[in-house]
């Protein structure tokens, strides 16, 4: 996810949210009543994205899931909040938050490129937003200076299991909808190490 800062306005109902964001050339989160104006990505986290858009769009041709990217919003009023994740899977079909069909309501996997400023927002309140969409199975957050993977999966008795891959050796498996995140292919052409210090890019 890209660096973002509050906003002016220090609270909103989500529907006033949503007819701000919805004529605004900027894009906007909100969590909990409050509006985060999100700002540029880095390259690392621009690469990354695209390698693992690419790297799950191609296992999901022939399953019934379908990827959205990042211009795609996830959330609904009722868990409070709406936001922008990298990547987001919903198996079946979509539901959205009303007619304009720009809200998804009803993922299954929501995927988090991190930036050191929001790492601890993505881990803390936006993943404790995210569990109350009942669809919801599986966060994975992506490191941008290091090979690591953090995949939140969860369980039948509504707990969550972390499983953490690290090293451009490593893969996990997301079993919500039978693929596999191989962490040399997420980070191909990305300039980090095992231990996140630059090197030249992958071939």
């Amino acid at each position: 996810m890209a660096v973002f800062a509050q906003s002016d306005n220090p609270f909103a109902l989500p529907e006033e949210y949503l007819a701000i964001e919805r004529v605004s050339q900027v894009k906007s989160e909100y969590v909990n009543g409050h509006i985060y104006a999100m700002a540029g990505s880095s390259p690392e986290h621009s690469a990354i994205t695209v390698n693992v858009t690419v790297a799950l769009g191609s296992q999901l041709i022939d399953q019934s899931c379908q990827a959205y990217s990042s211009d795609m919003k996830v959330g609904a009023s009722s868990s409070g909040i709406f936001a922008y994740p990298d990547l987001s899977v919903v198996c079946g079909e979509p539901s959205f938050h009303d007619e304009q069909r720009d809200v998804l309501i009803n993922p299954r996997v929501i995927i988090e490129v991190l930036s050191p400023s929001t790492e601890a927002f993505d881990r803390g309140k936006k993943f404790a937003r995210y569990q109350q969409l009942k669809s919801f199975t599986d966060y994975i957050l992506i490191a941008q200076d290091e090979p690591r993977v953090d995949h939140y999966e969860k369980q039948a008795d509504d707990e969550w299991l972390l499983h953490i891959a690290h090293g451009l050796d490593a893969k996990i498996h997301i079993a919500s909808i039978n693929c596999d995140l191989v962490l040399s292919q997420i980070y191909n052409k990305v300039p980090v190490t095992s231990r996140g210090e630059p090197h030249a890019p992958l071939d």
